[in-house]
Formats: C-alpha cells, sequence, structure tokens
C-alpha cells in the first residue's frame, strides 16, 4: 500500500479552497468546488453526526462556523445539512455527497478527527461510517488521523485504502487538555508501523525532528501542515514532499 503519486503532484488545500471573504468557509462546498477548479489536492475532516453518517466538518463544536451551538455529534444528519454556515451560503455536507461531488477529479486528504477526546482507543464509529461511505469511490483517496487508534481501525475496515497520521510536536500550549504522557508518546511517532501507515502529515514547524527524517529514509512521503505563505513554503519543502496550505494560492 502506498500513497498514489496524485497527493504529491500538487499542493493539497487545507479544508479545501477557503477563503471567509469571499464566501468560501473551510470544509465547505464552495471551497470544495473552488479548490477542484484550481486542480488543488483536498484536504477535508470529517465528524461523526448523532445518527452515524460522516460529515464533512473540522470542529467538536458548531459555535465557530454556524449560527448554531453545541457539539457536532448531537445533531443528525439532517439537522446539519439545515445548519446555514457562518460567512457561506452553504451548509454542513456528508462526506458521501462531497465524494459524489469531487468524483476523482483531484485527490481527496480525509482526516478523521478523534472520537476519544483524548487520542485513546474509543473510536470505531466514524471510522466505519467514513469507510462505508468510500466503499464505491473511484478517486485517489487517502485517511488519516492524529489518533493511531483511528488509522489501526480504518487498517482493519479499509486495508487498501491508504493511510498515515499527522504528527505534532505536541507543544503544551496548543494542546493542553492532552495528558503529558500521551503528548509525549505521540511525539515520537512510534505507532507508525503498528498501524499499518505509509504516509505522515507533519507539522510544519517540526519537521527538522529526527523522527520525521528517519521515516523519510524509508520513502515514505513527508506532507506537512499547515502552509500559510510562499516562504514558508519554501522552507518546508527542504524536508516535506507536499504542503497543506491555506490563505494564499500555492
Amino acid at each position: 500500500m502506498t500513497l498514489p503519486a496524485a497527493f504529491l503532484a500538487r499542493p493539497i488545500a487545507h479544508r479545501a479552497l477557503h477563503d471567509r471573504k469571499a464566501g468560501r468557509v473551510e470544509n465547505s462546498i464552495a471551497a470544495i468546488k473552488a479548490a477542484i477548479a484550481a486542480g488543488y489536492g483536498i484536504e477535508i475532516d470529517v465528524q461523526l453526526s448523532s445518527d452515524g453518517h460522516a460529515m464533512v466538518f473540522h470542529d467538536d463544536n458548531l459555535d465557530r462556523l454556524t449560527a448554531q451551538s453545541g457539539p457536532l455529534r448531537a445533531c443528525s444528519r439532517a439537522q446539519l445539512e439545515q445548519t446555514p454556515l457562518k460567512d457561506d451560503t452553504g451548509t454542513i455536507p456528508a462526506l458521501k455527497d462531497v465524494l459524489a461531488l469531487v468524483a476523482g477529479q483531484v485527490p481527496l486528504l480525509i482526516e478523521i478527527k478523534d472520537q476519544d477526546g483524548q487520542m485513546g482507543p474509543d473510536v470505531g464509529a466514524l471510522e466505519r461510517a467514513t469507510c462505508a461511505a468510500l466503499a464505491d469511490y473511484k478517486g485517489d483517496v487517502a485517511l488519516m488521523s492524529f489518533n493511531p487508534h483511528s488509522i489501526a481501525a480504518c487498517r482493519t475496515l479499509a486495508p487498501a485504502i491508504p493511510r498515515g497520521l499527522v504528527t505534532s510536536a505536541y507543544d503544551p500550549v496548543f494542546w493542553p487538555d492532552l495528558p503529558a504522557a500521551v503528548r509525549d508518546h505521540l511525539r515520537a511517532i512510534p505507532d507508525y508501523d503498528r498501524v499499518g501507515a505509509c504516509f505522515i502529515s507533519h507539522e510544519a514547524k517540526d519537521l527538522p525532528r529526527p523522527r520525521v527524517a528517519e521515516i523519510k529514509a524509508t520513502a515514505a512521503p513527508i506532507l506537512c501542515w499547515t502552509i500559510r505563505s510562499p516562504q514558508d513554503e519554501a522552507k518546508a519543502r527542504l524536508i516535506a514532499d507536499n504542503v497543506t496550505f491555506e490563505g494564499y494560492h500555492a
């Protein structure tokens, strides 16, 4: 199992090609259409609805990106599909509908958001929903997550779909709710082989980490997040094979 070459051919639009000033909120249909039109790869996030559907949305809660409040997982697919996005004419899309829209036109990188809360083993429902949605998908697609348990589940559910780990320096300033022992464990990227990963997407500022070099030495692709300027892109590409970007046209 390898990451398709399409994931390295063009930069990957982080949460699709979003621009709130232009009416395209992150992970929205408008942002996805814009990324397709520009020929970029697309990175999206999925969360689980109350009735077991994979929904394309980043946050655990609705407050930041919609006029509603509270946890996304308390709402059904139908409710979420009627929830307007702020600064966008669309609503929260289901993964099934996004797959029908993308339809293999560009590579699609799907991040499965942690459902355990502390990167633990209480996962499975979102992974099942995501893999079920992908069962008949014909385009280039890959799955990734910060939570290694999630990617281990995907290895069982959809072994043919390329999978990777989202990795980080796990600075306590940015991960205050994650126990120190968990941060220390994940920072070392010890689960890469165990979960059958074939790539990582690493925090850009931490790319010089020796463990990243070890993984790169196995010929595994190194992606990175999140690049916000051409200058940062040039620096990241000294190590990374491709970038996930936002805020400019890479």
